[in-house]
């Protein structure tokens, strides 16, 4: 069945979201500057905040953000509805001193981030993007155009690269940039340029690559949808459009999106799932709202969290990966995802909450959960369920081609993870 004009054009605007969000950094800003855009107020932590019933607000730290949406009636023991993803996505990172090369190739000496599909970052365009930090105190954002590329060996050189392709980490991932003696060349240079600072004003980077390639439609019936960083700015997108169109009735919970960084390293950071961003900011929503701890304990008692992330679509080359039963698959609406070893969070109470969000938003579900030989990943959801106690249910969309450079998802379903996060904030 073809997708909705809706859905279609949802997936044009995520393609324009992932275009504007080359690195977690650049997330988190986006996020907040298309919140601004329809009425949020950003807030910095190092000030008092205002008053919070019937407010709009989002605050940025490091490559992270969260919003929220304060109905005009709410009280101490209000609860509260957050809709958590993450902003970071496996790949490479640039390393101290950077410049590096041979035989009179520029090349850039970068560190694996998380756990990418290495061969699937070869024969691409590639840019830089992050953040650099100067030497009069300001951190400002960076992002070059195309200007790396990892050249996978031809097979005349190595015949058994059909049989298996495997790539030293150290030695077979560092990305040409130019042509030239490395000692006279900068690679920091390139990045100053795309910020309009000086590259002598850098003193410290955290700068990532990523791919140039913008997200695409195709398939019959328009059925795909093709970009990098699906895992997880889908989610992130999602909670963000859904945030956008969000109003509250009076006695509505509080809702909130959640953008964490360093999902793929394992959360635990000040930016992560495992620090105290989102209890920190709760516990200043809740003091402004007139609430003890008492209080803000029984709002988190009837609250929700819904942790998105991508999950796995049946494969149809690779069927034997997969539970031999449940298999979900592209187009046929987002995943609830179990684990018996609370890998995923979510239980028989957060499973009828989901159906209940879903029938709410005209959406199908489906189910997700690992074959037995093959173990799953890990989320924010159990992360988050530790740190504040609130009930939580891990969702998300089904894709396949998880940490390539290049994923693929389906166009309907990431217009009704969307729709679904809507019914959701709503309570």
């Amino acid at each position: 069945m073809p997708v909705t004009p809706v859905a279609l054009s949802h997936a044009e605007d995520l393609a324009d979201f992932i275009a504007a969000s080359p690195s977690s950094y650049h997330a988190a800003a986006e996020l907040a500057r298309r919140l601004e855009a329809v009425g949020f107020t950003r807030l910095n932590e190092e000030d008092v905040w205002p008053s919070q019933a019937g407010g709009r607000y989002v605050v940025v730290r490091d490559g992270a953000a969260i919003a929220w949406v304060v109905p005009t009636d709410a009280a101490a023991t209000t609860p509260v509805q957050i809709f958590g993803a993450h902003t970071d996505s496996p790949g490479f990172k640039l390393k101290p001193q950077p410049t590096t090369g041979t035989r009179g190739w520029l090349q850039a000496a970068v560190e694996v981030y998380g756990g990418p599909l290495l061969n699937s970052w070869l024969d691409r365009e590639l840019r830089l993007a992050g953040r650099l930090a100067l030497a009069d105190g300001r951190v400002v954002l960076a992002a070059t155009g195309a200007l790396l590329r990892l050249p996978q060996l031809a097979i005349h050189l190595d015949r058994s690269a059909n049989s298996g392709l495997a790539l030293d980490k150290q030695v077979e991932t560092q990305p040409v940039w130019g042509l030239g003696d490395p000692t006279q060349a900068d690679i920091l240079a390139e990045l100053a340029r795309s910020a309009d600072v000086a590259a002598s004003d850098i003193r410290g980077y955290d700068v990532l690559i990523a791919d140039t390639a913008r997200g695409a439609v195709f398939g019959k019936d328009d059925a795909f949808f093709a970009a990098g960083r699906l895992d997880d700015l889908a989610s992130v997108h999602a909670g963000l459009v859904a945030l956008e169109t969000y109003d509250p009735a009076a006695w509505a919970p509080i809702a909130v999106l959640a953008a964490f960084d360093h999902e793929e390293l394992g959360s635990a950071s000040r930016s992560g799932a495992a620090g105290p961003f989102l209890e920190d900011v709760l516990e200043r929503v809740y003091a402004e709202l007139g609430a003890d701890s008492s209080a803000r304990r029984q709002a988190y008692a009837s609250s929700w969290c819904l942790s998105s992330d991508v999950g796995h679509s049946v494969h149809p080359n690779y069927v034997a990966k997969h539970d031999p039963v449940v298999q979900p698959v592209l187009g046929s609406g987002p995943i609830l995802k179990l684990n018996a070893n609370q890998r995923y969070a979510t239980d028989a109470v957060g499973t009828a909450s989901w159906r209940a969000w879903c029938e709410r938003a005209g959406v199908h579900t489906q189910e997700f959960v690992s074959n037995n030989a093959v173990p799953c990943g890990s989320t924010i959801g159990p992360i988050t369920a530790t740190r504040l106690g609130i009930r939580t249910v891990d969702v998300g969309i089904p894709i396949l081609s998880m940490h390539s450079a290049r994923e693929l998802a389906g166009v309907s379903d990431l217009h009704d993870l969307t729709r679904t996060a809507q019914a959701f904030f709503a309570g």
